[in-house]
């Protein structure tokens, strides 16, 4: 989830240029290694195997990464899709970009798409300043490809297919999943050729970061594009763990080792975003319609057009600042310039250490009929989505639109309410 950054960078981390040979091209395919050299960093293994938590991850890590050189070698020369939640952060983003690096050591082409937008200031900066190579398609888009005979494999970065209206297409003309990498808890029972599945990491970025000291790809300092990557792999670090106040040891680790490689003047630039007007115009929503009830902030924002989803987590970063608030619940009616689409999207942020987000949110909104839930989190955040479906569209009625939120708005104060205080409802009955 994309969390508010402030301007504070990784003053600790100077940039270094330390240089790193590229692997080599081979042609032939059966001459090809796995490169698994781990990689220089500065963690000091003490103690007998096995006792030392930082030797244990160590050998997790190593082990995911030799059997995704194993599955990617056996997929050498196909081209497969990336596919990010309809909304990146740049935890995924800079994932993703990772992952397209990794594959092309094997010769595998890879397409990073999502179908949502981009519309947090510093995910739109990050693409733009880095030339993050991320596309977004529609399903509109999708009906003009022959996905069958131009992908062999799909891949699920930072999400387990949940988040993302691509993923049923996908799925239904049958290219199989190959890989899916994410920190999230288990949403739901999911087959894979790679599963690597890790929430007590805090990025999907450490992840790939780890990958990286294994040996996947050896980066190096003096190619602008593995500067750019490690720069985006540090953003979504930091992004993820709340500036680092949240990160484990491994995200620490993770950043050392990308301090030696990314550019602190661009990670800055891309910090210094500004929030556009219509961001400011929802956080003021969310202040004017915010309910404040044993901590907790709850605000409804109404309708929020597609391009401007990225404004509810900003809303609730916001609203969590308050004094004598822990949590807070930003929620809106996103939907698209047809009005085809209609999306309940909701964010939750807190700082209270006892309150588990993933738990929180499932608990309170539970699961579709195919057993996903509609939400879920991680540490301090965490985020939902509710298809409105049969109840979709036709707002060009304003008093229809009008009595639509209303009762959406209710319910999921309800929903929110009975975990908050189950003294409070807000459906009162005569």
């Amino acid at each position: 989830m994309q969390l508010n950054s402030s301007l504070t960078q990784f003053e600790n981390f100077p940039l270094q240029r330390d240089s790193a040979s590229e692997d080599g091209e081979v042609d032939d395919k059966d001459s090809i290694e796995v490169p698994l050299n781990r990689q220089s960093s500065t963690t000091t293994l003490t103690g007998e195997p096995g006792h030392s938590l930082n030797q244990r991850n160590n050998v997790t890590s190593d082990r995911k990464a030799e059997e995704l050189g194993a599955m990617l070698l056996a997929h050498r020369q196909e081209r497969h899709l990336i596919i990010l939640q309809d909304f990146p952060d740049p935890d995924a983003l800079s994932s993703a970009w990772t992952y397209q690096l990794i594959a092309q050591q094997y010769e595998i082409k890879c397409d990073i798409v999502y179908a949502g937008a981009l519309s947090h200031q510093e995910n739109i900066a990050l693409v733009k300043l880095t030339n993050l190579p991320a596309q977004r398609w529609t399903l509109q888009t999708l009906k003009g490809k022959d996905l069958t005979s131009s992908y062999q494999g799909f891949v699920l970065i930072d999400n387990q297919g949940t988040t993302s209206q691509l993923v049923p297409v996908v799925e239904h003309v049958g290219i199989p999943l190959v890989a899916i990498i994410d920190h999230h808890s288990l949403q739901s029972d999911i087959k894979s050729e790679f599963i690597d599945i890790r929430p007590s990491v805090r990025a999907t970025a450490t992840i790939f970061t780890q990958y990286l000291q294994a040996g996947l790809l050896s980066l190096d300092s003096s190619i602008s594009q593995h500067v750019k990557c490690a720069t985006a792999l540090m953003h979504g670090l930091r992004s993820d763990t709340n500036r680092l106040m949240q990160a484990q040891e491994d995200d620490f680790m993770a950043a050392a080792y990308l301090s030696r490689f990314y550019d602190a003047q661009l990670l800055n630039a891309v910090l210094q975003a500004n929030r556009s007007k219509r961001v400011m115009d929802v956080i003021e929503r969310s202040l004017k319609n915010r309910i404040v009830q044993n901590n907790f902030s709850i605000a409804g924002v109404g309708y929020l057009r597609y391009d401007d989803r990225d404004a509810i987590p900003q809303a609730a970063d916001f609203l969590v600042t308050e004094e004598n608030v822990h949590t807070a619940v930003v929620y809106g009616i996103v939907h698209d310039e047809d009005d085809e689409l209609e999306v309940v999207i909701g964010s939750l942020r807190t700082t209270k250490l006892t309150l588990d987000p993933d738990e929180f949110i499932k608990e309170a909104f539970g699961q579709d009929s195919s057993g996903r839930f509609f939400g879920g989190g991680r540490t301090s955040a965490g985020g939902f989505e509710i298809p409105m479906g049969f109840l979709s569209g036709s707002n060009e009625n304003s008093a229809y639109a009008k009595m639509k939120w209303e009762v959406f708005d209710a319910q999921i104060k309800q929903k929110l309410l009975r975990l908050v205080n189950p003294k409070d409802n807000p459906i009162q009955s005569e």
